[in-house]
């Protein structure tokens, strides 16, 4: 019966057209797009040492970049315990009486940038310079104490950044009972432009190491595909579009930049555990307590994730040039 329906079908001159669903055509496409990336894969590995050889320099481009990130990223902590003013010492005229430094105390304790007011007389300012000195017996001769008496004012956690503390300075020196005010923060200012001025170098740096990555991708892809050159002059010549040949390159390329991306992964915890060392001993000389910080989850996935779009972006780019120059003769 079905061999009578297919002569009737042919002699009539009108055979019976098939329609095929959505579903079945997306399900062809992802079936032949994840067997071509599996079969790039693959094919990375007919020629072990060249891939493994550029996944490394890939890995040690990438790397360097990684490391400036976590660099600066523990930097930036780390200046972060300094860079805040965390006390402001005002120094009194010295012929201040007991009554105005009590009233000068509780004026500054209604000041909404002060946390805590400490007051020290010239007498324990005195006592604890001996003390550090060394000089106690020949201090005992003077006739009278030098030293003033003085304030430690803490500030409030609002007013302990560096445009606020100077603000704060500010007022305090209007005060008619202060002799000086002194605060530390030209230092932590010069610190913020030399980091300021590292993280641009580092920043310069890695884009010339991103630059790098992407010129290596590019010109492996370029031999690859003329080391297949008579391949893909058959596939042509048998009707192969540009698209489908282009796509296992393309692949190639990601791969390469995935796998790199990896191995800076790799790399960066090595070195990150390599100057622990270094940085816990010179954070112990100043007496802080850091841990220096790693690459997280969402830093893999960003290396990773630039990484492979790199790969992408070479590859695809050196296919377009160089595939279409490749014609059947």
């Amino acid at each position: 019966m079905a061999k009578q329906k297919l002569e009737k079908n042919i002699l009539s001159g009108s055979p019976r057209i098939t329609k095929v669903s959505l579903g079945r055509r997306l399900s062809a496409f992802f079936y032949q797009h994840f067997q071509q990336i599996f079969i790039s894969f693959r094919e990375l590995w007919n020629t072990p040492f060249s891939t493994m050889m550029t996944i490394l320099v890939l890995g040690v481009a990438l790397s360097l970049p990684s490391v400036f990130h976590v660099l600066q990223k523990n930097v930036e902590r780390a200046s972060g315990q300094w860079n805040k003013a965390s006390e402001i010492s005002l120094f009194l005229k010295k012929d201040i009486s007991e009554q105005r430094v009590q009233v000068l105390i509780n004026k500054l304790g209604l000041y909404g940038e002060i946390e805590t007011v400490t007051h020290i007389t010239n007498h324990q300012a005195l006592e604890e310079f001996k003390e550090m000195s060394g000089f106690s017996k020949a201090l005992n001769y003077l006739d009278e104490n030098p030293l003033p008496d003085v304030l430690v004012v803490v500030p409030a956690k609002q007013a302990m950044t560096i445009a606020a503390s100077k603000l704060l300075v500010a007022k305090l020196k209007r005060e008619p009972d202060v002799d000086l005010v002194q605060v530390d923060i030209d230092w932590i200012e010069k610190l913020q432009s030399i980091i300021g001025l590292v993280v641009d170098v580092m920043m310069a740096i890695a884009l010339l190491l991103l630059l790098s990555v992407f010129l290596v991708v590019s010109n492996t892809i370029r031999l690859n595909i003329l080391n297949q050159r008579a391949e893909i002059e058959v596939m042509k010549l048998v009707g192969a579009t540009n698209s489908f040949i282009q796509r296992p390159f393309v692949y190639v390329g990601i791969w390469y930049g995935l796998l790199g991306g990896l191995i800076a992964w790799v790399l960066t915890l090595l070195l990150v555990q390599w100057i622990h060392s270094g940085v816990a001993s010179l954070m112990d000389l100043y007496r802080i307590d850091f841990e220096i910080s790693i690459l997280n989850i969402r830093e893999v996935a960003i290396l990773v994730g630039l990484s492979s779009f790199l790969g992408f972006i070479a590859s695809y780019i050196s296919v377009k040039r160089y595939l279409v120059k490749i014609e059947p003769k």
